[in-house]
């Protein structure tokens, strides 16, 4: 038998063991943190929907309507009016024919990648895809290949080698979580089409942030469902709730309704999850000052950041990493953040590749230009004296 505890162990002197913190009250950037005021930079809360007055009331009368709990999948007795009413409104926000919610952003890549391939067919991911897009194309049982990430040449390439036989599928992050660039959508769409593939964008990152409407990086691009057929969004971060939802041809729809596993056998989400979400679309589609918000409190800090000489990754979305790539100095520096009241985890392997261990920082519109000062000039006291922490 395995040794678990030597595991652990080991797992903690190299600096990647992993501890849950208790978060009291809500989901905002001030927040008791294990009995610790905090001000968090790290949640996914983009436009601090979480809390928003409009969409609490609208979970509260979707409980008193609908009750707690759906009781049975979708396909059962467990899809009622609210779902039905939040995919027909996800479909209009998408530009796409059809809108099917799944319980979770990971069920619903899984879900996908299995109903449309088998083991004569082909899925070709990028490298610094997230575990749902990479656990969907091992699990799906099709042949398996990454690309170099967000490199267009490489993935035309590997389609150009698979010949004729089978069915491909190309998965790749709008917004990539880790580092906050995004995907070169326009080339990738114009390959796939090129070598009849299928392209899946997962957008957990960019839906409600960018596009004119927040409407996603697809918007960004100026991309529809001709050009990438599949859209995967998730519902637990920009907008504030809970699970996710895959937009695209009503044949597309049908089909995972009728064969994706994770959608035929698994309860529904709760009605009143989503009629929170469809209060939070409307704020999304109807309040724009947000988005506009976040994009200010993102330059604030990156020019903060560069006076300070602090050298971030290339990323104009509200993921803004430091990358440190030492896995302990990161817990370090997290750690000495932490001690000034200011909650930004260190990420580090398997969730970032070997020697890129980093502090993510995440902005979001709830946050004050005061909070990222304070954020600024708590990270230069951490680190002045520092060696090889980002530039210094």
């Amino acid at each position: 038998m395995r040794d678990l505890k030597a595991e652990l162990e080991l797992r903690r002197a190299k600096g990647l063991y992993r501890s849950r913190r208790v978060l009291e009250g809500r989901q905002t950037p001030e927040q008791v943190v294990d009995g610790r005021q905090v001000i968090a930079f790290c949640s996914n809360d983009y436009l601090g929907l979480a809390s928003h007055p409009k969409v609490i009331a609208a979970l509260r009368k979707g409980a008193s309507e609908y009750g707690a709990g759906a009781g049975a999948a979708h396909l059962v007795n467990g899809h009622t009016r609210a779902h039905h009413q939040l995919e027909e409104e996800l479909a209009a926000f998408t530009n796409r024919e059809r809108a099917l919610l799944f319980s979770t952003g990971y069920m619903a890549n899984l879900g996908v990648a299995q109903a449309l391939l088998g083991r004569s067919d082909h899925v070709l991911e990028d490298r610094l895809n997230h575990a749902s897009l990479i656990d969907a194309g091992l699990l799906s049982g099709a042949r398996f290949q990454r690309y170099r990430h967000a490199t267009a040449v490489d993935l035309a390439q590997r389609l150009a080698g698979l010949g004729q036989t089978g069915e491909r599928l190309v998965l790749t992050d709008g917004v990539f979580s880790m580092d906050g660039n995004l995907a070169p959508l326009p080339e990738l769409a114009s390959i796939c089409t090129a070598h009849q593939a299928w392209l899946l964008v997962d957008d957990a990152h960019g839906l409600g942030v960018l596009g004119e409407t927040g409407a996603g990086s697809l918007e960004h691009f100026g991309l529809g469902q001709q050009q990438v057929p599949i859209l995967m969004g998730t519902l637990g971060k920009a907008f504030g709730t809970a699970g996710a939802f895959v937009a695209g041809s009503e044949a597309l729809i049908e089909t995972l309704i009728q064969s994706a596993r994770t959608y035929v056998y698994t309860t529904a989400m709760p009605a009143a999850v989503a009629e929170a979400t469809r209060a939070a679309l409307r704020i999304v589609q109807t309040e724009g000052k947000r988005r506009e918000k976040l994009r200010a409190l993102v330059a604030r800090f990156r020019t903060g950041a560069e006076q300070l000489g602090v050298t971030l990754l290339d990323s104009q979305t509200p993921i803004q990493p430091l990358v440190i790539g030492d896995s302990v100095e990161a817990l370090r520096l997290s750690e000495r953040l932490l001690e000034q009241d200011l909650l930004v985890p260190a990420i580090r392997p398997p969730t970032v590749p070997e020697g890129t261990a980093r502090l993510r920082v995440t902005l979001s519109a709830a946050h004050t230009e005061a909070q990222v000062d304070r954020l600024l000039e708590a990270l230069d006291r951490s680190m002045r004296g520092s060696e090889d922490v980002g530039s210094r």
